[in-house]
């Protein structure tokens, strides 16, 4: 009683005169003003916190203003408002603090005058309070229910009226879920709970203030006041609910059972409990009944009275293992939790409150006194002795004898099966219990239960024992209780979980970011703490939040920054060497790998002799992955150790010498793993082969085999690492052997570009473009001629690889480059080569951007294009480079001749290798890449068009009108070129170039008539914004700009026939065209219409792709509608596909037909109209083929067309389809695909 009494008189009363934030006051008249310059040091909490929260005050206090004026009615936009407001500060509650009374004790006034005036049964109360509880709701979740329920009024004569409003409130149920769109309903009942959660705490018996109680006699008699059972039938009901009130009632009941005076309800309330926790199901409801049972009871088992509650320890102790033994427990971690939770509180209840002297007391906790005392280390470690003698001598003089229950022994069983548990929460409320039993426990008991503990980190555990075990242990350790003497047992164990990482699938348990961040976070306190780890301060700016966050930069920037200091320079290199390079992830072997390299200058001779010495042996380890991390850490090792001027000794360079034929010889190529292993040799070799490592010839041999062997691997990476290796193994090694080795190695890689094996052809064509100049200088020219011919899509249908020619382009790019930065000013070859770039290798390389080969992959083609672009932009680069030199020398050798300037200027001209033609050829064929319809590929061409332009060093000349192409593509990285709304406005404009046009038109129309929805509408819009803007000047005798698109279109269509790819994205995008009135009702467009007939007719002539002639049909229907002479012609192609024999195609033929004859009606007689159109319309084109022609043939007849001639067609037809039926899958696909299944 006295301590609800204290509670209640804590609270301040509803009227209390507080000044609100906004109001003048002594010390916070500065505050209102939003530019006053306050003291935020010396400023009281209150003050500072209005300070920056002054400007949303305002508005909060505005509406809080207009809702207290209209007597609680609040409109929906206004608490939408609030709530947005308040939703910003969940992180940082404490900022509504000083604001929390001037908004809740208002809001709860009009909560209670508005129930007293109109009843608590009445509807009209619940439709204003609504919005009322959802704000003060809102500051609950925000601010914590402690902090709210402080300004809630609690007369004694509100406790009635509260119940009364909690059983309307009850009958309510939520319209919807959604947080955003609640009307209020769970929020009001969620806010009366609360109200009644203080009113309870009243300093009175309850059966005094209950009007029901007609006499004073029912006071003392065995039932329980009717106030208090309408509280609890409620609450029993939500102890079910799934949502917040479930908690809420629980707090409300932990709160009124444990009062003096709820003797009788409080037993009642445990039958009700025992009957429903032993009849649980798996029921839904059921299930969240339970859940609320045992959380009221966790909660009433902690705050009630010692004595009161240890007659129901027995029977609860018997309930909550009962249900943990149930399915539902199992399948809830929830309930696990709070069993948990009442278990360690009802064996709290058995203990007798003690405060344990023996537990550890530290020195001192601030940060300055340990910075201090970190100078006179010696001191330091005397305290610690002495509180250590101090804490045995306390532990033999407090070792006494103590009964514990044997309810305690099982529920510290309990207990330790919880830190056992699959669940983090049930892990944690099992530790933390574990740290509360212990503390009450005498130092022996304890170290039993430590003990206990250790065995969790047993090697047969699994990772939530693990994990449990670390939590149990902290918790001990933060209250005291993991005393100096029992550290000899539990740091090795802590130094085990520390290294925890098991495997599991394709990633591992124990190891990830939050692990680097706990470690940070848990030096960062010592430093704090303890004063006297070395570097603590420097080391804690290092490592912080953020810079942990990447794995590779804490290996290699964050580790390397903390290992120059010497006392943590070699636990980092015995981690790595010891744990790290074979760990079972390949990435983290790599990185260990490069982090040990990086160490290396910290201490040459430790890692050239020690580290050395343990690697090399490990590479011939029978584990797959310390072999591989062996070998890649001893060639990065190696290297570094080279670049840093270290001298190997003999037997260490024999050593590293031997690595590459033990392995070969122990055939740990083969099986499982042998593909990492090659890569790993790969690397190796260019390592040594870097630091220049003496190798025998036979070694050499060996070597040079196994990287050939590696060319031939199918493996991507293996190939990559191998031509890495070349490229370094045959300039160290090879150079000097003479010209035999070199043709040998050329001729053998130039007989791959021919091997049967794809795999075969990808390896020798990078291998090529990595050999030095002394290889290439004598076979320069089958070198080039050979990768030139392999850049081009093979003869072979049943086998084209586009793989081996993006290798090829590469590797002739890097040829060019090897042989042209290599050449001095008298080698005769100079100008050949050169030449040979211009006309030969540049030609490859405009082929190669028009591979648009597709494999099951999709446009495998990209990938060569992208290469193409690239070595383009470099051959470019080569051949202006040349040119510039060429220029430079000219002047010169013209002076020697006596010619004049103007005679040298027209010779340099003429023979300039970077020409007017191949800088058209250059921008268009980009361009036309930077309007297709892969993102990446536009990006990469745009960018490539400014390098082009905008090159620092060479003036890239004779680009036709570099103006508009530098208006078009501004050296700017702020445009987002792979976004279809910014690049296809900008580049279209290159329509109007005639040098551009037909290229970046046959790229165009892949995007318009494209499948992809927003990319063919942001083209499309683009296409005719450029038709439409008349700013644009097309500077061609005039004519505009839609004859010049139609001129350019009929070119696409010639120049790629029979070519689907484009030819059906080009008739979609006439269509398009078409459709927006393009083309149409205009003079001058005849030989546009006649030329588009006849490519049409063409086109569909044969054609099995739906899509392709349904667009041409809707083509020749539009053309046939205009009142010109190829209307005629039009018409009587698209009459023909009236007996087509797809019954599809003949219903959209007479689809287009009858619209041709409402729009036109030059075509038929006004005789025979109506009955041609009555025709079309009655006749069931998809139905029987010989009826459809039969039909076609009347509607001839009406056109004046030769009856003959169709039915000629019909049968030329009819024996093309027999002639093609071996290709019915093909067809029916397309019919598939048209239909849209």
């Amino acid at each position: 009683m006295e301590e609800t009494a204290a509670a209640a008189a804590a609270a301040p009363t509803p009227n209390a005169a507080t000044p609100a934030p906004h109001e003048p006051a002594a010390d916070a008249e500065a505050s209102t003003d939003p530019t006053a310059v306050g003291d935020d040091e010396h400023d009281s909490k209150d003050v500072v916190l209005r300070r920056y929260f002054l400007q949303e005050w305002e508005l909060v206090s505005a509406i809080l203003r207009r809702i207290i004026a209209s007597g609680g009615v609040a409109e929906s936009a206004d608490v939408h408002r609030i709530r947005s407001i308040m939703d910003k500060y969940q992180e940082e509650g404490q900022l509504l603090e000083p604001y929390l009374e001037n908004i809740v004790s208002p809001l709860m006034l009009l909560v209670r005058s508005n129930t007293m005036e109109l009843g608590a049964g009445t509807d009209d109360l619940l439709h204003i309070i609504k919005p009322l509880c959802i704000i003060i709701y809102t500051l609950v979740t925000v601010c914590g229910y402690k902090s709210v329920i402080k300004f809630f009024p609690h007369q004694v004569s509100d406790l009635e009226l509260a119940v009364g409003l909690l059983e309307k409130c009850h009958t309510m149920s939520s319209a919807t879920a959604l947080r955003q769109e609640s009307t209020g309903e769970m929020e009001t009942k969620c806010v009366v709970l609360l109200w009644l959660y203080i009113l309870v705490l009243i300093p009175f018996d309850i059966s005094t203030v209950d009007t029901s109680i007609a006499t004073a006699d029912n006071v003392d008699g065995p039932e329980v006041v009717p106030l208090v059972t309408r509280i609890l039938d409620i609450c029993k009901d939500y102890l079910s609910s799934s949502g917040p009130m479930r908690r809420i009632s629980g707090l409300l009941l932990a709160r009124l059972l444990t009062r003096p005076d709820m003797a009788k309800a409080f037993s009642s309330f445990l039958e009700w409990a025992h009957k429903m926790l032993l009849s649980v199901t798996d029921d839904f409801v059921d299930q969240f009944r339970s859940i609320g049972i045992v959380e009221a009871l966790a909660s009433i088992f902690k705050i009630g009275n010692r004595r009161a509650l240890y007659d129901a320890v027995s029977g609860t102790w018997n309930d909550c293992s009962v249900v943990m033994k149930t399915n539902v427990s199992a399948r809830s971690p929830l309930l696990r939790k709070f069993l948990v939770k009442l278990a360690q509180r009802v064996a709290l209840i058995t203990l007798p409150p003690r405060s344990p002297s023996w537990r550890y007391k530290t020195i001192s906790s601030l940060l300055g006194a340990n910075l201090s005392s970190s100078t006179a280390g010696e001191m330091h470690s005397s305290g610690s002795s002495e509180q250590a003698d101090t804490n045995q001598t306390d532990m033999s003089f407090l070792e006494e004898e103590m009964d514990v229950p044997v309810i305690v022994e099982e529920i510290i069983d309990l207990l330790l099966t919880g830190l056992r548990d699959s669940d983090t929460i049930v892990r944690w409320s099992a530790a933390k219990g574990i740290g509360r039993i212990t503390a009450r426990l005498t130092p022996a008991l304890s170290e039993e239960v430590l003990s206990s503990i250790l065995q969790l980190f047993s090697p047969g555990e699994g990772d939530g024992s693990w994990h449990g075990g670390c939590l149990a242990l902290a918790e001990l350790a933060r209250r005291g209780l993991l005393l100096p003497s029992s550290f000899p047992d539990v740091i090795p164990v802590i130094i085990k979980a520390l290294h925890y990482d098991v495997r599991r699938g394709p990633h591992s348990i124990g190891s990830h970011v939050n692990c680097r961040r706990a470690a940070s976070a848990a030096f960062q306190e010592n430093v704090g703490r303890q004063g006297t780890f070395s570097h603590g301060i420097d080391i804690v700016n290092t490592t912080d939040y953020f810079a942990l966050a990447s794995r590779s930069n804490s290996y290699l920037n964050v580790a390397v920054s903390v290992a120059q200091y010497k006392e943590y320079l070699y636990p980092f290199a015995d981690e790595l060497l010891c744990n790290k390079i074979t760990h079972w992830e390949k990435g983290l072997r790599e990185l260990a790998a490069q982090a040990l390299s990086l160490l290396v200058q910290y201490d040459m001779d430790y890692f050239g002799g020690h580290a050395l010495e343990k690697l090399v042996p490990l590479t011939l380890s029978s584990d797959l992955c310390t072999r591989h991390g062996a070998t890649l850490a001893a060639g990065e090792v190696a290297l570094k150790l080279y670049r840093l001027g270290f001298t190997f000794t003999t037997d260490m360079q024999k050593a590293l010498s031997g690595i590459v034929p033990a392995i070969e010889k122990a055939r740990l190529y083969r099986g499982k793993g042998g593909e990492i292993m090659r890569s790993a040799v790969s690397q190796f070799i260019s390592c040594i082969s870097i630091s220049g490592i003496p190798l025998s010839d036979k070694t050499k041999k060996s070597i040079l085999e196994t990287l050939n062997e590696n060319l031939r691997h199918p493996n991507s990476q293996i190939q990559c690492a191998s031509v890495e290796a070349l490229k370094h193994f045959i300039p160290t090694y090879l150079v000097s052997s003479g010209e035999k080795i070199a043709n040998d190695i050329i001729s053998k890689y130039l007989a791959l570009l021919d091997d049967p094996n794809v795999a075969a052809r990808r390896g020798a064509a990078l291998a090529l473009g990595i050999l030095p100049y002394k290889f290439l200088i004598s076979k320069w020219m089958p070198v080039m001629s050979k990768l030139c011919s392999s850049c081009s899509i093979e003869d072979k249908p049943d086998d084209p690889d586009a793989e081996a020619r993006v290798n090829s382009v590469r590797g002739l790019i890097s040829v060019c480059e090897t042989l042209t930065a290599s050449f001095d000013q008298s080698s005769n070859s100079r100008d050949s080569v050169y030449a040979y770039i211009k006309d030969n290798v540049m030609q490859t390389l405009f082929r190669a951007l028009d591979d648009y080969a597709v494999d099951n992959r999709g446009d495998v083609g990209s990938w060569v294009r992208e290469a193409a672009m690239d070595a383009l932009e470099r051959c470019t680069f080569i051949l202006c480079k040349r040119d510039n030199v060429a220029l430079k020398t000219a002047p010169t050798s013209a002076n020697e001749s006596g010619q004049g300037d103007m005679e040298v200027n027209a010779s340099s001209t003429t023979h300039r290798l970077f020409d007017s033609g191949i800088a058209q050829d250059l921008v268009s064929g980009i361009a036309k890449q930077a309007v297709e319809k892969i993102d990446k590929m536009r990006e990469i061409a745009i960018k490539t068009l400014q390098r082009i332009l905008y090159h620092q060093e060479h003036l890239i000349p004779y680009i036709p009108h570099r103006e508009l192409l530098e208006e078009v593509i501004p050296n700017s990285t702020d445009l987002k070129w792979a976004v279809p709304t910014v690049s296809y406005p900008r580049l279209v404009k290159l329509l109007q170039v005639s040098y551009y046009s037909k290229s970046v038109l046959s790229g165009l129309v892949i995007s318009t008539g494209g499948l992809q929805e927003s990319l063919k509408k942001a083209s499309t819009l683009a296409l005719v914004g450029y038709l439409q803007d008349s700013d644009i000047n097309t500077n061609c005798e005039g004519k505009s700009r839609e004859y010049l698109l139609s001129c350019d279109l009929l070119w696409v269509l010639q120049r790629y026939q029979k070519c689907d790819r484009v030819i059906t994205p080009t008739l979609k995008t006439i269509e398009a065209l078409f459709s927006r009135k393009v083309f149409l009702n205009r003079e001058g467009y005849s030989e546009f219409y006649s030329g588009l007939v006849d490519s049409v007719g063409s086109e569909l002539k044969g054609s099995k792709d739906f899509t392709k002639l349904c667009a041409g049909l809707s083509i020749l229907g539009y053309i046939s509608s205009q009142s010109d002479g190829t209307c005629t012609k039009a018409f009587s192609q698209l009459l023909t596909f009236l007996g087509h024999r797809y019954p599809k195609i003949r219903k959209a033929a007479a689809d287009q037909v009858y619209l041709v004859l409402l729009q036109n009606d030059c075509l038929i007689l006004s005789d025979n109209m109506d009955k041609a159109q009555e025709l079309l319309a009655e006749t069931c084109w998809e139905g029987d083929v010989e009826e459809a022609r039969r039909r076609r043939s009347e509607i001839n007849e009406m056109a004046g067309f030769r009856v003959a001639s169709s039915q000629k067609f019909g049968n030329q037809e009819t024996r093309r389809t027999a002639a093609t039926s071996t290709d019915e899958n093909k067809s029916y696909s397309s019919l598939v695909d048209f239909s849209g299944y």
